[in-house]
């Protein structure tokens, strides 16, 4: 069975290709995906390495905290992704209120 593998702290220029040619140190890498922002298309600096449950736990333990492309990678197993609810993107808070009173004169006219 495949284990899932979170990578964070990606350089913005680390490839797929980087990152199996890292993983694949360890055993067979099924699967590379870096998450890219949908409009601009660049990487949101963090993806998902899929492997083998026993390379997984090797990969783990040897790449958490180690540098590619100058940056520390944070490397643990990924938790299942959260149920979103629908409906666009609400909850943006109550209004900005009254701005703090602002231009008035304390109550003394």
């Amino acid at each position: 069975m495949n284990t899932r593998i979170y990578v964070g702290n990606l350089s913005y220029h680390t490839t797929e290709n980087d990152l199996a040619n890292l993983f694949e140190q360890v055993g067979q890498v099924e699967s590379v995906n870096i998450i890219t922002d949908r409009d601009t298309g660049r990487s949101k600096g963090f993806g998902f390495v899929e492997m083998g449950a026993d390379d997984a736990e090797k990969a783990i333990a040897q790449f958490n905290g180690v540098e590619l492309s100058g940056r520390a990678l944070t490397v643990n197993e990924a938790r299942p992704r959260e149920e979103r609810s629908g409906g666009g993107r609400g909850g943006y808070g109550g209004g900005r209120g009254n701005g703090g009173g602002r231009g008035r004169s304390g109550g003394r006219y």
